[in-house]
């Protein structure tokens, strides 16, 4: 962009616009993997829709792109040249307690909804930590802490507030928009520029979880245990089983966990792990679902990682004996959740039906690019020590650098949501972090 270009584009949004060799480009355009360069050639941080509106016709205009990203979660690096588009300050949070509803605009976070439905004993469908747009989340389809009971975040959405790719605001709904309306619900933000949604809240009026923790010595009857606990729990029981390895530090082993329900249950649920002796750590508590973020503990700020994620078709004797052969090193953390329940019905939306049981997740940091390459290997090692059980689709919201979006949709959901981005944004307006055309 000329500086001409970048004038004229200021002139027309309320919000800051940077260009490189401003101050604060270079951290305004940082996504939350700093691993991930982001070689954009604007950054523009929206007030409200209206600039939304106005960055889209200009980007329309001048034939530019643009990329819209709450608060960079999720990066691809996909982004050369194009307009970085901030919509963290569309801050708009309403709950109606009455109807079981939320409205939210693209900024806001989960742990902020959290924070308001849950002392009326509802809950949103949000993930593992608090600080995740709840747009870019469910943009994505969302797999929530409780989504084995009531399914991917995405279908719980009544309504989009969106700009399309001629600038125009518009409200999206199954009745006025069948196409676009399905496509947003999971398959990315491709079609449209989100600024806000509507979606069903559910009643979590009593919630048990916490997080038990032991020295990696144990890690083989930990994992046993949580094969027993996963292999019939109900549907409000969700639990997460970490292998992880501190830098300089022990290796440990973790199992995370939540129930919709009293915590007698949840305890008796959860029983195989009190068998286990030696935990040096164990959260379990009834807690209000704001806390969900304190269970995992997960990063309040960006920093490098290198991830990979796969779906697991089954947990068996031999994928366990694959995953505990050898130390996880140079990983940080291996990280499997459990699915099945809700997630596994049949659903309109462009993921479809998860009926594979559990992901399998492998992270790393890279501080250098030795240290990455490194991680990379032991990667790719781990999947083909356990490649007959890797389905060989991901989750959106799991896509990594390097990936691309038909790793996430089954082909003729790919090929649904590519012809709704050929109708709908026909010059390429928007990137979304993994392009359904890419």
């Amino acid at each position: 962009m000329t500086t001409s270009a970048l004038a004229e584009l200021r002139s027309q949004v309320r919000g800051r616009v940077l260009l490189t060799g401003d101050d604060d480009f270079d951290q305004a355009r940082q996504p939350w993997n700093l691993s991930v360069q982001q070689p954009v050639s604007a950054v523009v941080e929206a007030a409200d829709a209206d600039d939304v509106s106005a960055v889209v016709r200009y980007a329309a205009a001048a034939g530019l792109v643009v990329a819209p990203q709450p608060g960079g979660r999720g990066a691809s690096g996909d982004v050369e040249g194009v307009i970085l588009l901030r919509t963290g300050k569309l801050d708009e949070l309403h709950v109606d307690a009455a109807a079981r509803t939320a409205r939210v605009g693209a900024g806001v976070l989960g742990g902020q909804v959290q924070a308001v439905a849950g002392p009326l004993g509802l809950t949103g469908l949000p993930g593992s930590s608090p600080l995740v747009s709840v747009v870019g989340y469910t943009l994505g389809g969302g797999l929530s802490w409780f989504g084995r009971k009531y399914g991917w975040a995405a279908d719980s959405v009544t309504a989009f507030e969106v700009v399309t790719a001629d600038g125009t605001q518009a409200r999206v709904t199954a009745d006025s928009d069948a196409d676009l309306f399905w496509a947003l619900r999971g398959g990315g933000g491709d079609y449209a520029l989100v600024t806000a949604i509507e979606y069903d809240l559910h009643p979590a009026p009593t919630l048990f979880g916490g997080r038990v923790v032991w020295h990696g010595s144990q890690a083989p009857r930990v994992l046993e245990a949580f094969r027993e606990i996963t292999s019939n729990a109900p549907d409000e029981l969700t639990a997460w089983i970490n292998l992880l390895q501190i830098p300089n530090g022990p290796s440990l082993v973790t199992v995370d966990s939540t129930f919709l329900g009293e915590e007698a249950e949840g305890r008796a649920l959860l029983s195989a792990l009190d068998a286990i002796e030696g935990a040096n750590t164990d959260t379990r508590a009834v807690l209000p679902v704001a806390e969900l973020g304190e269970i995992t503990g997960e990063p309040t700020e960006p920093g490098p990682s290198a991830s990979r994620a796969e779906l697991l078709t089954d947990l068996d004797d031999k994928v366990a004996a694959a995953l505990l052969a050898e130390p996880i090193d140079p990983l940080f953390g291996v990280h499997i959740r459990h699915l099945g329940g809700a997630f596994a019905a049949p659903t309109e939306n462009p993921q479809g039906s998860l009926t594979e049981p559990y992901t399998l997740s492998m992270f790393g940091l890279p501080f250098t690019p030795e240290r990455g390459a490194e991680i990379a290997a032991r990667q790719e090692a781990l999947v083909q020590s356990v490649a007959p059980y890797i389905s060989g689709r991901k989750p959106y919201t799991y896509l990594s650098p390097g990936d691309t979006a038909a790793a996430a949709f089954k082909p003729d959901a790919l090929a649904r949501l590519q012809q709704v981005k050929r109708d709908r944004d026909p010059r390429g307006v928007f990137r979304s972090n993994f392009p359904v055309l890419g």
